[in-house]
């Protein structure tokens, strides 16, 4: 260990580095993010209230009577999105775009937001739409225990999805190409080498066309996994911190991350649709509609409490992807071991990410560590490991 160093004094270095400025524009900007989510829980009972007031989704109910239940139900699923998304459209243009845009954190034209907003919601309507088509199956078929074979199908769901998302959806939103040959290339497919990622499975995406963020990450499972380095991340990084980013996204594929949130989510899914199940009627009371749980035009109920329910969730789903995160910091620190460069490529995220929030605040907002915590365990590392990698073991 070296006697010399001094975690907790280079973690202040590290943070302070920022300067007093930058520090509190990234904590007004990261509370600014807590508040748009309990705001968009309030947003989604408006927007329930509205479309039960006006009958929205009951009168496109009626106008699908006769054409088949699972095709009326597609449809209503489909329409409710629709309608949902347009009554929200105001509050979407704030969170998503004008404010991004006041802090700097993108550069998108607002043309473009549109476009790709278009985009998300004609397949977010489509699969949306089918998978809404399949819990409504099991409400009908299942019975009271409908909630666990629905949990099972949300899982299965996401496993489709990991499959598709990589080489079907991201694609529609960004381009995707190889990593140039040089010494980016030859570094990033060693840490493939690693983790049995194939090199034509390396690429870098035009990331910059949404946001500022420094990122990349390995998606996907079995053939469909890649690595993925935002032209942000490959613009603003050395060397030493691309090889330190990526160690740490591998360390996510290679620990089999991705698999426990199969399982827990699932799990959480489950509870949460339980939940759903006991709380309809009343719920569906308070707001003045009366549909059935098993009737697709109780949707705007039903999502409420998805809403609602999902943001009490949070600290148990923000506490697993903690632990994933540090897991995979730690990683890169035993593959990589170059503690200074994941150090210095996590305080390029502080600027989005507020490094030092109150306990409270990180437990239940933060899906990752704060970036003073994982600098300091990297410094930890450090100290005890020196600033070059371990001897392969």
């Amino acid at each position: 260990m070296s006697a010399s160093l001094s975690p907790a004094a280079e973690t202040a270095r590290y943070i302070d580095g920022l300067g007093p400025e930058a520090l509190a524009t990234a904590q007004a900007y990261t509370i600014g993010n807590h508040w748009l989510l309990v705001g968009s829980v309030l947003v989604s009972i408006v927007t329930a209230v509205i479309m039960i007031r006006l009958g929205l989704l009951d009168r496109l109910a009626r106008k699908l009577e006769g054409r088949g239940w699972a095709l009326a139900t597609f449809l209503t699923g489909a329409g409710f999105f629709l309608i949902a998304d347009l009554i929200q459209l105001p509050w979407t243009l704030y969170g998503d775009w004008w404010r991004e845009r006041s802090y700097g954190m993108t550069k998108q034209p607002l043309g473009d937001f549109l476009g790709q907003m278009a985009l998300s919601e004609a397949i977010g309507m489509v699969l949306g739409g089918l998978f809404l088509q399949g819990i409504y199956a099991l409400i009908r078929k299942a019975g009271q225990r409908w909630w666990i074979w629905a949990a099972g199908f949300t899982g299965v769901v996401t496993v489709l999805m990991l499959l598709a998302a990589p080489s079907v959806i991201m694609p529609l939103f960004n381009e995707f190409k190889p990593v140039p040959p040089g010494g980016v290339r030859t570094a990033l497919e060693k840490i493939a080498d690693d983790v049995d990622i194939p090199h034509d499975r390396i690429f870098m995406y035009d990331g910059s066309r949404q946001s500022e963020y420094f990122t990349a990450n390995v998606a996907g499972i079995g053939p469909a996994a890649r690595i993925a380095i935002s032209d942000v991340a490959l613009k603003e990084a050395s060397l030493d911190e691309v090889k330190a980013v990526t160690g740490h996204e591998a360390g996510h594929y290679k620990l089999g991350h991705v698999w426990r949130y199969v399982v827990v989510f699932p799990v959480l899914a489950g509870i949460l649709l339980w939940l759903v199940q006991r709380l309809f009627a009343p719920t569906a009371r308070l707001l003045g509609s009366d549909a059935q749980l098993h009737e697709p035009r109780g949707l705007p109920v039903f999502m409420v409490l998805v809403s609602v329910l999902s943001l009490l969730t949070l600290p148990i789903q923000n506490g697993l992807t903690r632990r994933g995160e540090a897991e995979a910091d730690r990683y890169s620190l035993d593959t990589v071991g170059l503690p200074d460069a994941l150090a210095s490529a996590l305080v390029k995220t502080a600027e989005y990410r507020y490094p030092r929030p109150a306990a409270l605040q990180e437990a239940i907002f933060y899906s990752h560590p704060s970036v003073e915590k994982r600098v300091r365990a990297a410094m930890e590392w450090k100290a005890v490991h020196g600033g070059a990698k371990p001897p392969a073991q």
